[in-house]
């Protein structure tokens, strides 16, 4: 069976095959319909994808956001779901840009890089936006419809502006923030590079609140906040418009310096 794997999956790193079958005794073997996860993959880095499947699989959420997410990394990994866990998900891409020197391929045919979305359930009316300034590199978001809960719901996923990029982010938020509102419902993912007190995130407070209950802005927050990366900031969100939050998780792992920050939801 391992050899049927390799053959069918292809080559990945060193080990790749061990770790994708190393998962958690209590790991979740199917789809658990009203759970959603966001996580920042970090590209490039030099980490297997079957071990980015596996953290995955072990939470298995209806809906995936994922960032710094090349398309042939995501290709296989729903591969890894689907073979080795028997995990099926659709998938769209919001490439913003084409980069050999993050995703491979040739230099005259490089791998597309940006957002994915991975969804259990069918997607619809993608939009793919690329922000007007992206700071230091481009940035932007993708939006679908699908079901989360068995309901149907407006799902985002974004990744803003790096490091000392106040003003480009608040640019950004204000896009972003103006494609949320014309929604009731909606779920919004991403790595926004920014605590919660940061002044550019107003606009994304104003209409939805995170799915940690202790994470707001100031005078409250961010004190109560679980931070997402290895340097102990809160930059990945799950942002709520009208849908209720059950409970949350947020993980680390060795395949990103950015923790899986999942929850599970429950759509009115």
């Amino acid at each position: 069976m391992a050899v049927f794997c390799v053959v069918l999956l292809g080559p990945s790193a060193p080990g790749d095959a061990f770790l994708a079958r190393s998962l958690p005794a209590d790991a979740v073997r199917d789809v658990v319909p009203d759970r959603v996860m966001t996580w920042n993959i970090c590209n490039p880095c030099e980490v297997g994808n079957a071990g980015r499947a596996a953290e995955i699989a072990a939470y298995a959420p209806q809906v995936i956001g994922l960032q710094e997410a090349c398309v042939r990394d995501v290709e296989k990994i729903r591969d890894y779901l689907e073979g080795l866990y028997g995990l099926l998900y659709h998938v769209e891409y919001g490439t913003v840009l084409r980069s050999w020197g993050r995703c491979g391929g040739w230099p005259w045919r490089p791998g597309g890089f940006g957002q994915a979305i991975l969804s259990a359930a069918p997607m619809t009316d993608r939009v793919r936006v690329r922000y007007p300034d992206g700071g230091s590199e481009d940035r932007g978001y993708l939006a679908v419809t699908t079901k989360v809960d068995g309901r149907s719901v407006r799902v985002f996923d974004t990744h803003l502006a790096q490091r000392r990029q106040e003003e480009v982010r608040a640019a950004q938020t204000a896009v972003l923030a103006a494609a949320v509102a014309r929604h009731e419902r909606a779920i919004v993912l991403g790595d926004f590079n920014a605590e919660p007190d940061a002044p550019e995130l107003a606009k994304m407070w104003s209409l939805a609140t995170d799915t940690d209950p202790g994470c707001r802005p100031a005078p409250s927050g961010p004190a109560g906040c679980v931070p997402t990366t290895d340097w102990h900031s809160k930059f990945d969100y799950v942002f709520l418009r009208d849908v209720a939050a059950r409970k949350h998780g947020v993980h680390p792992t060795l395949y990103s310096d950015h923790h899986l920050l999942h929850s599970d939801v429950e759509l009115g």
